[in-house]
């Protein structure tokens, strides 16, 4: 599709009383270089018009705004604020504080709004901490990636090991609240050489870490290396004890795994990310951001277009640079809900499923197969009625999912 499409309607959901709080993904598209195992919606550029991409975004920010007031008309309740990428930390910090200013406006937003962005270890962008924080940011999430120099130029990144081990104490010192991120299951990497690093990051700043298996992602550069046999890398019981490590070394720290990727002392959890699993309503503005917001009681799921300078075009043509939007059928909420929901170690509540699916739990999930899960130890319900993936069925959700949902 080349322009937005709506297509017919499937079945409204059933009436609620207030909308939840929604959250906000905005997306800065653009990097310094483009890292070999990135499949993201990232682009690098000789030269960027960072106000003329600012004022977009805010444009954007006012459309969608204005499409998601609640259905008296009122100003819909906001949870969180998250700049994304490609590298937000690239952004000018007045465009960021601009865009914190414009959302609180246009949006119910009380003191303890979250406000995250990501940032790279650099030395450039570290300097630029203190105006972010200025600007509003109360939370950082910082792309550390990995703390030895091997890995580091393996994975393309731009910092050093002494620039990320620096970054996390500026950070440290400068947000209320920090994560930061680590990639494991590399080539050759070691279950004591891993806990040791582990050890090291978490020293520095144990509130919160995003943990990724390095994974190979059609498109990318690793891609082609991996395909002509440049680097293997852990995989099966290698990769879930290197999983496992990370457990233990996080609860070392008080760190306790809430998501399967996503580790945390408990109150430190990502709000904005929390959104996402628990399927609420979410708004994303800039290039190539998804988004799915309750209108007239039914889902729509919308993508703007991908290219910054065509989103840019379009934005300032039409206040907006959607080319997808479909509203989800009650079996696509249904999927989609648990999906994301099973994610989380507190598991998934089926009346919220119902009431975000317009079904029956029985309609989304295969009963037989679930109690055949439950069985082999992948699945139980908890005495709060709530059904979780044991650390067994998070391992293997990719796995389990096709089969458990309808």
């Amino acid at each position: 599709m080349t322009e937005t499409q709506i297509l017919a309607p499937p079945a409204p959901l059933p009436s609620t009383q207030a909308p939840e709080p929604l959250a906000l993904y905005i997306h800065w598209p653009f990097c310094a270089a483009k890292c070999p195992y990135c499949d993201f919606n990232s682009h690098v550029r000789p030269g960027v018009d960072a106000a003329r991409h600012g004022r977009a975004l805010l444009a954007e920010l006012e459309h969608e705004a204005a499409r998601a007031r609640s259905g008296d008309g009122g100003r819909r309740a906001l949870a969180s604020i998250f700049f994304g990428g490609g590298t937000p930390s690239l952004m000018p910090p007045e465009a960021v504080a601009d865009l914190i200013g414009r959302a609180r406006a246009l949006f119910e937003a009380g003191p303890e709004l979250e406000i995250t962005l990501e940032a790279n270890p650099t030395s450039v962008e570290a300097g630029k901490l203190r105006e972010f924080r200025a600007a509003g940011v109360n939370r950082l999430s910082l792309g550390v990636q990995a703390l030895d120099a091997a890995s580091l130029g393996f994975l393309g990144r731009n910092h050093s090991a002494n620039e990320a081990v620096a970054a996390l104490e500026h950070a440290r010192a400068t947000f209320p609240r920090l994560s930061f991120d680590l990639i494991y299951a590399r080539p050759g990497q070691s279950e004591a050489v891993w806990r040791e690093e582990l050890r090291r990051a978490l020293s520095l700043a144990a509130d919160h870490l995003s943990l990724y298996q390095l994974t190979v992602e059609p498109g990318t550069r690793f891609a082609t290396e991996h395909a002509r046999g440049a680097f293997r890398l852990p995989e099966g019981d290698e990769a879930a004890a290197l999983y496992a490590a990370t457990a233990e070394e996080a609860a070392r720290f008080g760190l306790l795994p809430y998501e399967v990727s996503n580790y945390a002392r408990p109150g430190a959890e990502s709000r904005h990310n929390l959104a996402y699993w628990r399927y609420a309503d979410y708004l994303g503005i800039g290039a190539g951001a998804h988004q799915r917001l309750t209108l007239d009681g039914r889902i729509l799921a919308t993508r703007r277009h991908r290219a910054p300078e065509i989103w840019l075009e379009r934005v300032e043509r039409d206040g907006h640079a959607r080319v997808e939007e479909e509203p989800l059928s009650p079996v696509e909420r249904g999927r989609e809900a648990m999906l994301m929901g099973l994610r989380l170690s507190e598991g998934v509540d089926p009346g919220r499923i119902a009431r975000r699916s317009g079904l029956d739990f029985d309609a989304v999930v295969d009963r037989a197969m679930l109690d055949a899960l439950m069985e082999e130890g992948y699945l139980r319900w908890l005495p709060d009625g709530r059904l979780q993936a044991t650390m067994e069925g998070r391992l293997r959700l990719d796995a389990l999912l096709p089969v458990l949902l309808r």
